[in-house]
């Protein structure tokens, strides 16, 4: 990990927006037009899926893959100019946010510039076809680092170049299947251009990292990555998460797995939480009840790291939109807006970036207790609309719920199951 990687990062919010679907008009400036919204939500990060023009050959849907990409250096004209993307950057910096773009360094489209300028830097298979190493990404073809170091020269130039822009952070796409000597080497020059760049990695689920490397290829462990990046997705926790809300996990095992990131990874890890993304379905379509939603929401800002709201999200949006054709997020839901405001304001503590954490299983839901000096912060999470009484880990008493203003009566160990969630300090 990045030793330089402050624990403050730990509370940060980042929202996520993939342009093409965002609106009607699919448009930077569409965005730039909802920044007050955006910000107001409580978010610290505007994060944007791929930007640059998309490969027509091979394409997948009717506009394809923002992960195909012809050209690292340019603008996708459906969404804007290049001017256009460096005054979304200007107008979020104004906005009082920082501005994180994504990252595609593992491969391009078929018909990209670099494909058709310097086919020797591509991966080749046994039989001297140019194709990928993961079967199903038909519309991408892979790079091959040990050829030369020419290419590791071109994406970091790059890199730096958008540093130079204003962009404040990088979420790298399957970042754990590129090479570590490389991600040393590109984040030692950004930072030489922007000493607080932030880097978020996409690392990979851990039976796709195996099955990669049961394929005779290199894939880092989250160890590995965390020694260049400041924060994760917390896809090693996502099948215990999935696996509960589909009633195949306990959730035991949820919270058993939280607590031993706590052993695992260096003392100033960060986890980027999120419910949803642009890669998994909508927590609304499988979280049906409204009280149980807002718990999930509220757990995903409290337990340690930063959160992700992917957009469409504070509308409780049960559709996930369709990466390869348009297909605008529906703002028809529930509103949770007010609550994902509240929640960031109530979790923006110390308390949470730098104390001790433990995670309890409450039979029903989890218990997440926070120590720092002496403050100690706890939160009660209803996840399965149970009724009747909790068990807490805190002695008896009378505390205020940060979340809606009322007394919670804690007697003989015991408090009522809050509807959704409780957020008190000691």
């Amino acid at each position: 990990m990045a030793n330089n990687t402050s624990k403050s990062l730990r509370n940060t919010m980042l929202y996520q927006v993939y342009v093409r679907n965002y609106s009607n008009a699919g448009t930077f400036q569409a965005v730039k037009d909802d920044l007050t919204r955006i910000k107001d939500l409580g978010t610290d990060v505007l994060y944007l899926l791929p930007v640059h023009p998309i490969g027509v050959k091979n394409r997948k849907g009717g506009l394809g893959s923002p992960y195909s990409i012809q050209d690292y250096r340019a603008m996708n004209a459906e969404l804007g100019t290049m001017d256009d993307f460096q005054a979304l950057i200007k107008s979020t910096h104004d906005a009082g946010m920082k501005f994180m773009m994504d990252i595609v360094f593992n491969h391009t489209s078929y018909d990209s510039w670099l494909f058709e300028h310097h086919k020797e830097w591509f991966y080749q298979n046994e039989a001297g076809e140019y194709t990928n190493r993961i079967a199903d990404w038909w519309d991408i073809t892979d790079f091959d680092y040990s050829q030369s170091k020419d290419l590791e020269t071109y994406l970091i130039d790059t890199l730096v170049m958008y540093a130079k822009m204003g962009v404040d952070g990088f979420r790298f796409d399957v970042a754990n299947i590129l090479p570590l000597s490389f991600l040393h080497a590109a984040r030692e020059e950004v930072l030489k251009v922007d000493p607080d760049s932030i880097w978020l990695s996409e690392t990979t689920h851990g039976f796709f990292t195996k099955m990669i490397r049961d394929q005779g290829f290199s894939a880092l462990s989250e160890g590995e990555i965390y020694r260049v990046f400041d924060m994760s997705y917390d896809y090693d926790l996502h099948p215990y998460f999935e696996g509960y809300l589909k009633g195949e996990k306990p959730l035991q095992a949820f919270v058993d797995f939280l607590n031993m990131q706590e052993e695992i990874y260096p003392e100033n890890y960060i986890k980027m939480r999120n419910l949803e993304n642009h890669d998994f379905g909508r927590i609304a379509g499988m979280v049906k009840n409204s009280n149980t939603l807002k718990a999930w929401h509220a757990l995903s800002f409290f337990v340690r790291g930063s959160t992700m709201i992917y957009m469409g999200g504070e509308y409780s949006d049960p559709h996930l939109p369709d990466l390869f054709d348009k297909d605008v997020i529906p703002r028809d839901g529930e509103d949770l807006s007010d609550w994902i405001r509240t929640l960031r304001k109530v979790t923006d503590d110390d308390a949470l970036s730098h104390g001790a954490v433990t995670y309890t299983n409450a039979n029903g839901g989890v218990e997440v207790m926070y120590t720092h000096g002496e403050k100690t912060m706890v939160g009660l999470f209803n996840l399965s609309d149970a009724k009747g009484h909790a068990h807490l880990s805190v002695p008896d008493g009378t505390y205020k719920d940060l979340l809606h203003g009322e007394l919670v009566t804690v007697k003989d160990g015991q408090t009522a199951w809050p509807m959704s969630a409780i957020i008190f300090t000691l």
